[in-house]
């Protein structure tokens, strides 16, 4: 697997192959930033066409691993396309992302964590803080769902469906994070912000002073800013962590 079975671009449509280097570039940033957790977690992105199929790792590689060309095909129960020994997949990892993909058509990209600091915030009663432009960015906009045991059982796909709604970002309570988005660039940038936040607020919260929050106008009209002028929407930061890989890890592209 990975960049032992060396690159497989000539299998692949023009479109496709940008989805999966765009795909595979996100899975190594996560591991660059230190935001995976071993082989557990997913990245899935949608291929386009009438038919639904998704991107997602294969089962124990892990993410600093992972190529375009590794990336295996599923349906949205989360069963490889292809039979094979190198397309084996985790099945229950996908419950998540399924739900996201198929209820969301702007959820192009799904972006699922298991960070220390995430989880953190998601034991937290009283959720992600306002305590710094980053984490104001999501005031308002941040989803939350109880735990209900591990992601194994689909009929939880539907609750999950209903209180991530619109939002693109969620916590999922004693268990991780989640950030989807239109583009792969913007949900793993989004996972980013969250996760800098969520480590923002472990550290404020942990020296046992008394931390101060913004009035909820300042929060809202920070949020708003940010909103409208955007850490995800310029494409140079998408293009500039590429760069970056390009550098450090070029073989993600093979």
């Amino acid at each position: 697997m990975g960049s032992l079975q060396g690159s497989r671009r000539g299998d692949f449509e023009s479109e496709e192959w940008k989805i999966r280097c765009d795909l595979a570039a996100a899975y190594r940033l996560i591991s660059h930033f230190g935001i995976d957790d071993l082989t557990s977690t997913h990245l899935s992105a949608r291929l386009s066409g009438k038919v639904h199929r998704f991107l997602l790792n294969p089962y124990g590689m892990m993410f600093d691993e992972v190529t375009a060309s590794s990336l295996v095909v599923v349906d949205p129960e989360g069963h490889a396309i292809e039979k094979d020994e190198e397309s084996k997949i985790n099945n229950a990892g996908f419950t998540i992302h399924s739900a996201v993909h198929m209820s969301r058509d702007d959820a192009h990209c799904v972006v699922h964590t298991h960070t220390l600091a995430g989880m953190a915030v998601a034991a937290q009663e009283q959720g992600l803080l306002p305590l710094n432009q980053k984490s104001m960015a999501f005031y308002g906009g941040t989803a939350y769902h109880d735990f209900e045991g591990v992601a194994l059982d689909l009929s939880e796909r539907e609750r999950l469906v209903h209180d991530l709604a619109h939002k693109d970002v969620m916590i999922l309570k004693h268990h991780g994070l989640l950030t989807v988005g239109r583009t792969i660039a913007k949900a793993f940038l989004n996972m980013y912000q969250l996760e800098m936040s969520c480590r923002l607020q472990i550290a404020a919260t942990q020296g046992g002073q008394k931390i101060t929050l913004p009035s909820k106008n300042i929060a809202a009209h920070t949020a708003a800013q940010i909103g409208d002028n955007g850490y995800n929407k310029s494409p140079r930061t998408w293009a500039a962590l590429k760069r970056r890989l390009d550098r450090i890890s070029p073989e993600y592209a093979t």
